[in-house]
């Protein structure tokens, strides 16, 4: 049976507002769980009007109606940015940690600077309020508005992916475990924007390291 979609509002905002905290900036992440290429962070601060805004969570929603929607955040809202930790900062700093310095980046750059945040259970160590409930993306406008950030924009970039390294089908499972996904991989091996942190992928480079070494010894 299909889950019910959820309409966002401004209960999580509201708590600010009350402390007199108006600049509330919605975070959330898209690509945390895939096995190649970066987690993307946004961060959208709107006006506070407390009208109702057409921002749902980026997962209830199709590809146009995630770029109309995208473009109307950019649109209205008072500050927002996006930013990536790519592969090389996910294995430095562990998937979490890498998600957390993106998160604080795309922060940094929001002007006017936010004074209160809610995330997607994202338990930032920030100076600020911070309200993070699970399932903020689908609660809160703040956070639809940035999950629609994040996801159209990782999307936009694992298609250029999917052109850089032809084979894998980034364009279609963007990055995620899907079966053409693994295909492709026991086909071509590991890209260099594959997580080689992460168990599938590592566990591919293991088992291909007595291949290689073979081959070494060969030549």
């Amino acid at each position: 049976m299909a889950v019910p979609s959820v309409t966002p509002d401004w209960a999580f905002e509201r708590e600010h507002w009350r402390r007199g905290y108006f600049r509330v900036a919605g975070v959330d992440e898209a690509g945390r769980g895939a096995w190649a290429g970066p987690v993307t962070v946004a961060a959208v601060i709107l006006p506070g009007t407390a009208q109702d805004l057409p921002f749902r969570d980026s997962k209830q929603l199709g590809a146009a109606q995630r770029e109309r929607l995208a473009a109307e955040v950019r649109r209205v809202a008072l500050s927002y940015a996006v930013e990536h930790a790519w592969p090389d900062e996910i294995e430095q700093l562990n998937i979490l940690g890498a998600t957390h310095a993106a998160a604080l980046r795309a922060l940094a750059r929001l002007d006017p600077a936010p004074q209160a945040l809610v995330t997607d259970y994202l338990k930032l160590r920030v100076n600020l309020p911070l309200s993070a409930p699970p399932r903020a993306d689908a609660l809160s406008y703040s956070v639809a508005a940035a999950s629609l950030l994040a996801k159209t924009e990782r999307d936009q970039l694992m298609e250029a992916l999917d052109l850089q390294h032809p084979g894998y089908g980034f364009a279609g499972h963007k990055g995620y475990g899907a079966p053409a996904h693994r295909a492709a991989l026991r086909d071509l091996g590991v890209s260099p924007v594959h997580r080689r942190s992460f168990a599938p992928i590592r566990a591919l480079l293991t088992a291909q390291e007595p291949l290689l070494m073979q081959g070494a010894d060969q030549q």
